[in-house]
């Protein structure tokens, strides 16, 4: 099955619509599956006491706090509307996370294919509730969690009747360390619920999605950006557009390699296996009835003859007609 690669475009258009069409086309020219944006009203989200976190602070200035930031990065439900319909227009999937009530079921109308549940969101029993009553499937990340508060989720979100559930192991932190990353931990989420499991990336480059990619992840989501100078608090933990074509198609080629796990000679290697393996061969010119010893015979390349396998079968018998130097011993 193909990897899910979703382009979190999230606030990084910065409450500006044609900069977030730009970023679809990017995702798109970058060969991702999805787009995926933020939905909320800043004021149902965070309280006016809500302060910044470090990362928003350093990266984000001008704003006493969360709420007057995060007015700065909304877009509107109309806006949202015309972006889907622009993702279709373009042939990459819309996606975008709700942080409120009324934002589920304003992006319910879109009709998306999944929900993404942020790692905020995860002890949001009312969130959690309403998400679940849609039915459709989730992708879930688990960032700041235990695999206690993890089932506590799942439970929660399968009484409710939720679809199917993709776990993605994070990191929330921006930039994530990579000491922090301990993406083993993604393996351990698909051992402890049998659930398919992904990663949602917050590390800066593209090698820990690779990594998880060839670690079996089914969804990778990673934070993007037109350029990581622009104001704004996440441009900094995003990869450009030119980062995140090069995490496309390497993760397309961890697939490619990846196979079915059956040890065998592939097809390309049948070609060369004659070519590489060796043969039983006259080491010197052997008379007709002489017996085969180590003095007169060796192993040597073409793999075209009787195998070095069979050396003890060869020895002690004799020649049934006289070989000449480097010529492929028969019986």
């Amino acid at each position: 099955m193909s990897c899910l690669i979703i382009a979190e475009a999230g606030v990084n258009h910065n409450g500006n619509m044609l900069i977030a069409k730009q970023l679809v086309q990017a995702a798109k020219k970058a060969g991702a599956d999805c787009i995926k944006f933020q939905t909320f009203k800043a004021e149902t989200l965070v309280t006016q006491y809500a302060q910044k976190a470090a990362y928003q602070t350093r990266q984000s200035h001008g704003e006493e706090n969360q709420l007057s930031m995060l007015k700065q990065l909304e877009l509107s439900y109309d806006e949202f509307t015309e972006l889907s319909a622009y993702c279709k227009e373009q042939g990459i999937l819309f996606l975008s996370t709700p942080f409120d009530l009324e934002s589920i079921a304003f992006l319910h109308t879109l009709d998306m294919p999944y929900w993404k549940i942020p790692s905020g969101e995860i002890t949001n029993y009312p969130y959690l509730v309403s998400i679940a009553e849609t039915h459709k499937p989730i992708i879930l990340s688990t960032g700041m969690s235990t695999l206690s508060e993890v089932g506590d989720t799942l439970r929660v979100l399968q009484e409710h009747g939720a679809g199917t559930i993709t776990l993605l192991h994070c990191t929330t932190e921006y930039p994530a360390p990579y000491e922090e990353v301990n993406l083993n931990a993604m393996r351990t989420l698909q051992r402890e619920f049998h659930l398919s499991v992904g990663y949602s990336d917050h590390t800066k480059g593209i090698e820990i999605s690779l990594a998880a990619a060839a670690l079996g992840a089914c969804v990778i989501e990673k934070h993007f950006t037109l350029d990581q100078n622009m104001e704004g608090p996440d441009h900094k933990a995003s990869v450009e557009p030119d980062e995140l074509k090069a995490m496309v198609l390497s993760i397309r080629n961890i697939e490619k390699a990846m196979g079915n796990g059956e040890k065998r000679p592939s097809v390309s290697e049948k070609q060369n296996m004659v070519i590489a393996r060796k043969s039983i061969v006259a080491k010197k010119h052997i008379e007709k009835e002489t017996v085969f010893t180590s003095e007169n015979i060796t192993v040597k390349r073409p793999g075209n003859g009787l195998s070095p396998m069979r050396w003890n079968e060869i020895l002690g018998k004799t020649a049934k007609r006289n070989f000449e130097k480097d010529e492929l011993i028969e019986l």
